[in-house]
């Protein structure tokens, strides 16, 4: 279940970037000076520069080892592990001309 939880991260890191949001993507360590680092993106440097701005911050170990919750689509009742009913999804996208 663990490469599950992993996909649904790094989907929702891909939406973040598609949406030309800061995405950052490594791992977490910490120079000798106290700075923070995720991969090679100064951690500090980005908060210092969004300082006083309201900001949500999404974090998630791509070794988390917990079982993703399966989920029952309320529309076509169809059981789902992604964000939203990929069947539906599909529908939706179709529907609308996009495909």
């Amino acid at each position: 279940m663990a490469s599950i939880r992993r996909a649904a991260i790094l989907k929702l890191a891909s939406a973040a970037y598609e949406m030309k949001l800061d995405v950052m993507n490594g791992v977490v360590t910490q120079s000798a000076d106290g700075r923070w680092q995720i991969g090679g993106h100064d951690l500090t440097t980005f908060l210092e520069k969004h300082q006083g701005e309201e900001m949500v911050l999404v974090l998630g170990s791509l070794e988390d080892e917990r079982p993703v919750q399966t989920r029952t689509c309320r529309t076509c009742g169809r059981d789902y592990t992604e964000l939203e009913c990929p069947h539906c999804r599909a529908n939706r996208i179709r529907l609308r001309g996009h495909a």
